[in-house]
């Protein structure tokens, strides 16, 4: 078993415990997350890429090594589960990129005619 699998177990078998401590929470979970992945207007694969590309953005690595397993185990090829990484990446960089042109270039005094001079001591 390869770290990947190793944790995504361990991830497995802790929220499992869950149920012993808070067995209306794991079960009202385990219920809505069923429904949310099971195939509708997007497909089960979609869904599990999906997830794959919000796991990444907020760096989850046991969220990004389950969806990766996940995905695969319901055929996703290698190909579109690296197409995910891009476009995750591609939307990433656009909220950083929309934050910069808007919170940044505004507390600059960018675009609003009162441009900052960043050399005042």
């Amino acid at each position: 078993m390869n770290v990947m699998e190793q944790k995504v177990r361990q991830y497995k078998e802790n929220a499992a415990g869950l149920s012993d401590i808070l067995p209306e929470v794991a079960r009202t979970y385990e219920q809505f997350t069923g429904q949310a992945f099971e195939s509708g207007e997007l497909d089960a694969t979609t869904k599990q890429l999906i997830a794959l590309g919000v796991a990444l953005y907020a760096n989850n690595e046991v969220c990004s090594f389950y969806h990766v397993q996940e995905a695969r185990a319901l055929g996703a090829s290698d190909q579109q589960i690296m197409e995910t990484v891009a476009v995750a990446s591609a939307a990433a960089s656009g909220h950083v990129l929309s934050q910069g042109v808007i919170r940044v270039q505004g507390a600059l005094g960018i675009n609003t005619g009162e441009q900052v001079n960043s050399n005042i001591n």
